[in-house]
C-alpha cells in the first residue's frame, strides 16, 4: 500500500509535534511532503499533486489545528486539487482511496468535549473533511489525533511518534463511521 503524507505546517521550524511525527514517518519509509516548503506562495502545481494522489492508496493530511480548523494551505489545496470532473461531479480520480487526517490540537482531550471548554469534540470539528470525503468518494479513516500538542513532554512525544508510525503501518485502519 502506497501511503503519501501531505504535511501542512506553516512554521515547521517551531513545530515539535508535527516535526516529530513527520520525522518518525520518514524514518519508517513513508513519503512525507512538506507542503508549505513546496508551495510557500500557495501556487499549487495541480497536475503534479493530482498525479501524486492518484498513485497513492492512502492519503494523509497532517496538520496542527489552528482556530478549530486547518492551516490555510489545506483549504487552498482542496480548492485547487479536488475540483469537479476530477475528484467529483463525474470525476472519480480518488474513488476508494483511503484518506486519513493526522491532526494535533493544542489542548487536551478533555477540552474537546460537549462539557469541555471548547464545547465540541474533535470529530465534530473534523466533519467538513468527512463530508468532503463523501463527495470525492474516498474512504475516510478514523483520524489520528494528538491532543495536548502544546504541552506534551519529550517522552510523551516520542511515544506518540511511535504510535503514529504503527497506525500508518496498519493494513486497515477503521473507517471513520466508527468514531465520534
Amino acid at each position: 500500500m502506497k501511503t503519501t503524507i501531505l504535511l501542512f505546517h506553516p512554521h515547521m521550524d517551531q513545530s515539535r509535534v508535527n516535526k516529530a511525527l513527520a520525522v518518525a514517518a520518514e524514518k519508517a519509509g513513508f513519503e512525507v511532503r512538506d507542503m508549505y516548503a513546496l508551495y510557500p506562495d500557495f501556487k499549487i502545481d495541480v497536475p503534479k499533486e493530482r498525479a501524486i494522489l492518484e498513485k497513492s492508496d492512502r492519503i494523509v493530511f497532517q496538520f496542527p489545528v489552528y482556530w478549530y480548523s486547518s492551516p490555510a494551505l489545506v483549504k487552498q489545496y482542496e480548492d485547487d486539487v479536488f475540483t469537479g470532473n476530477w475528484a467529483y461531479s463525474g470525476g472519480k480520480a480518488l474513488l476508494d482511496h483511503e484518506w486519513l487526517l493526522a491532526v494535533s490540537p493544542g489542548a487536551d482531550q478533555d477540552a474537546y468535549q460537549k462539557d469541555g471548554r471548547v464545547h465540541y469534540t474533535m470529530p465534530e470539528l473534523l466533519r467538513p473533511y468527512q463530508a468532503t470525503s463523501v463527495l470525492i468518494k474516498t474512504k475516510f479513516l478514523t483520524p489520528f489525533i494528538s491532543y495536548n500538542a502544546s504541552n506534551m513532554s519529550d517522552d510523551e512525544l516520542a511515544e506518540r511518534a511511535r504510535e503514529y508510525v504503527k497506525y500508518l503501518q496498519e493494513p486497515t485502519i477503521p473507517l471513520a463511521e466508527a468514531y465520534g
